[in-house]
Order: C-alpha cells, then sequence, then structure tokens
C-alpha cells in the first residue's frame, strides 16, 4: 500500500479510468485547510487527518470506499471545559463518467475530490451536544461551577424572599421560643 503526504483532498485516477477490475490502495496524510463543523466540537484548521482509500473501477465509475480518523475540539456541553473527540468513520461513494441523475458526483479531469464527502462524513458524525465524559455532573445552577462526581455539591436551600417570615417562625421554635414576634 502507498503512503503518500498530500495537503488536497483530491486523487489522481488517470491510471484507472476505463478499467473495469483494477483498483488502488492507498494511505493519505493531510492537514484540514478550514475548520469542519460550527457547533461545540469541531475540526479544527491545521488537525491532521488520516485516510485509507480504496478506489476500485466499474462500468459506469470509480467507487471510492474510505475509512477516516481524525481529532474534534471543543468544549463540553454540560460542563464547558475543553475536550477532544476521536473520530473514526467510514464512507463510500462512487463517482461516474459522466454526471446523470443516479449520480451525486463525477470524475473530473482525472480527479476525484473527496472534500465534499469528508466534510459531510465529518460535520454528520460531530454530536451536538457532546459531553466530557458519559458521567459529567454539569455546572452548579446558582454559582456555575463545575460539578464533579468526587466532590457531592453541599446540601443548602435556597429560600424565596417571600417565605422568609415563614423561616424566621420556623427558626424561633427550634431555639424553645414560643412568643410571637411583632
Amino acid at each position: 500500500m502507498a503512503k503518500f503526504v498530500e495537503t488536497s483532498y483530491t486523487l489522481d485516477v488517470h491510471d484507472l479510468i476505463h478499467r473495469p477490475g483494477e483498483y488502488r490502495e492507498l494511505e493519505k496524510e493531510l492537514v484540514v485547510p478550514e475548520k469542519l463543523g460550527e457547533g461545540l466540537v469541531a475540526v479544527n484548521e491545521g488537525t491532521p487527518l488520516h485516510l485509507d482509500v480504496r478506489l476500485e473501477v466499474l462500468g459506469e465509475g470509480i467507487l471510492v470506499t474510505c475509512e477516516l480518523e481524525t481529532v474534534a475540539s471543543g468544549e463540553c456541553g454540560r460542563c464547558l471545559e475543553p475536550m477532544q473527540l476521536e473520530l473514526e468513520l467510514e464512507f463510500q461513494e462512487l463517482f461516474a463518467y459522466s454526471i446523470d441523475e443516479a449520480f451525486d458526483y463525477e470524475v473530473h479531469d482525472d480527479h476525484v475530490d473527496l472534500e465534499p464527502l469528508i466534510r459531510d462524513a465529518v460535520v454528520l458524525a460531530l454530536p451536538f451536544q457532546p459531553v466530557c465524559r458519559p458521567d459529567c455532573a454539569g455546572l452548579d445552577p446558582e454559582t456555575g461551577e463545575a460539578l464533579t462526581i468526587a466532590l457531592e455539591p453541599e446540601p443548602h436551600e435556597s429560600i424565596d424572599p417571600r417565605w422568609a417570615a415563614l423561616s424566621q417562625l420556623v427558626a424561633s421554635e427550634d431555639h424553645g421560643d414560643t412568643s410571637p414576634k411583632k
């Protein structure tokens, strides 16, 4: 299997065109040229992207099978701490020799462009509400501090100011004072 580094999502297939039964496998390492995704996590510009690609020639075009590995970065949707998410994706698409309603992608000038496929696969794989770990407790709604499993939040009652007078009554009964306050 050939291994090389490129900065482009395009693959040269001039040696495979119109040769049914032929195939080529390759590994491709590239650096993401622009951010993939817009939510809490995304694959940022400059992130390494590893592709294992198989190009198979069929009668109507070239079938591209791809396994993709990369890392998405961002923040947890519960505690807002920085996090990384490893992505391992697979996709397969036929690049037709001539565009037809039945095919979405076409071989252009002896090349196939994987950019739309990679972008779609990565963006669809990114979680809408990512979490740093499944048991992430999130943030304390009153203090805004991150809650953790190891440190249970201290129980504290927040008393509605409209009921504050009743709490004074309860406090006076606890201390044995039964005389009404005026």
